[in-house]
């Protein structure tokens, strides 16, 4: 027990209390007490309706072509003999991780800008006449985000699947089994933990994140990250960025909830 003590007071000190004085500043106000008041007009509010659903959307279709393209990554990179060229593919995964979202996001301005990489290729296809916009979209807040989180998704596929033993699938192929009834049955089902969790890497950050939907979406797809800014920043409505901040943190928690009932994973 004393050896946890450290760990459990800096979790108590630097998350649980700031957490909730977050949570009580959110419901109390000295001129009328206790309330749920601001949660309701939250919901209320047109503007702020839209951020919330939109950013759920975004959240989850990141999280889902995170996993369709990771899976089968996830799945040749593990495959690979080789522990040297294992281990440059590993680094090219992190890399990204390694540089300033700001820049990462930036980079995407001279690619989905409208005398960028896309819209030029498209000109010289014939496919359009004039460039199109592509950035301040949802799309473009979408690639971003996508390209922003999916090395965590690697990563936590690359390390469930590299638990599971050689010896299972030899096992369902020699009771024939073929390829797909053993990534269904013995596969999918034995990494579903990294699935967990990455997915939840994965839509928290998307949820959370300030500054490609910033960059890649500016005011015309409004977030509840870039909400949250304008209200503790533009309009310095504390109470109302307080409501956003702890919406944000119950939603991914009920997500994480969701997807580990789901998976039928149960906590410790």
């Amino acid at each position: 027990m004393l050896l946890v003590l450290p760990t459990i007071s800096f979790v108590v000190v630097f998350f649980l209390i700031p957490l909730l004085m977050v949570f009580g500043q959110s419901v109390y106000h000295p001129p009328g007490g206790w309330t749920l008041w601001p949660y309701f007009s939250f919901f209320q509010d047109r503007v702020a309706r839209e951020a919330y659903f939109r950013s759920i959307y975004i959240a989850f279709w990141t999280t889902l072509f995170a996993i369709f393209i990771s899976y089968p990554a996830s799945s040749a990179i593990v495959s690979i003999k080789n522990r040297s060229l294992k281990t440059f593919v590993m680094t090219l995964t992190v890399l990204p991780l390694m540089t300033n979202p700001v820049a990462r996001t930036f980079a995407w301005l001279a690619i989905l800008g409208r005398h960028g990489l896309i819209n030029k290729l498209f000109i010289w296809l014939g496919v359009y006449k004039e460039p199109v916009r592509l950035l301040y979209t949802e799309g473009a807040v979408f690639v971003g985000l996508l390209q922003l989180f999916m090395p965590l998704m690697i990563l936590s596929l690359v390390s469930a699947l590299e638990n599971i033993p050689e010896d299972l699938f030899l096992a369902a192929r020699s009771l024939g089994a073929n390829g797909f009834k053993t990534f269904i049955k013995v596969k999918l089902p034995l990494s579903k933990e990294g699935l967990i969790i990455g997915g939840t890497l994965v839509f928290t950050g998307s949820i959370t994140a300030y500054v490609t939907p910033a960059i890649l979406g500016g005011s015309k797809v409004l977030m509840l990250s870039t909400l949250l800014y304008q209200k503790a920043s533009v309009v310095l409505d504390w109470n109302m960025a307080t409501v956003i901040a702890v919406i944000m943190f119950l939603t991914t928690l009920f997500i994480n909830g969701l997807l580990r009932r789901v998976g039928g994973i149960r906590k410790a």
